[in-house]
């Protein structure tokens, strides 16, 4: 695997749009932002898990035994969830500059219909 459990690694945005889609992604892109936030735009492929739900005892099922590649809008809170992961045992790590850093370097974003979305 290419994290490393605590090791304060952080990726750019096309590091993690790199390693997060394709026909063989080597990790899920995990999303915990808050649902408004998330319904309104978020990177196509990302599985949600709000920081509230995964403090609370959230599992990633969805992770399929991957790598987590944790974004939030602005990389404080993903932060917060990769500490939490670490404790669990997952290899996870964070995306420096969040979702805004995402839609400023031209990655998609959709909304919850799937259509364009936007960063608030």
């Amino acid at each position: 695997m290419f994290l490393h459990r605590g090791s304060g690694q952080r990726l750019s945005v096309n590091e993690a749009w790199t390693r997060t889609t394709g026909g063989c992604p080597e990790a899920v892109l995990l999303d915990v932002r808050e649902e408004p936030e998330w319904r309104t735009g978020h990177a196509s492929g990302a599985v949600h898990v709000p920081l509230t739900d995964l403090a609370a005892g959230a599992t990633m099922v969805a992770a399929r035994g991957l790598p987590l590649v944790v974004i939030c809008r602005s990389g404080h809170r993903s932060q917060q969830a990769v500490k939490i992961l670490a404790e669990r045992g997952a290899d996870a790590v964070d995306v420096k500059g969040g979702m805004l850093a995402w839609a400023a370097a031209g990655l998609p974003v959709i909304d919850e219909r799937g259509d364009g979305g936007s960063i608030a």
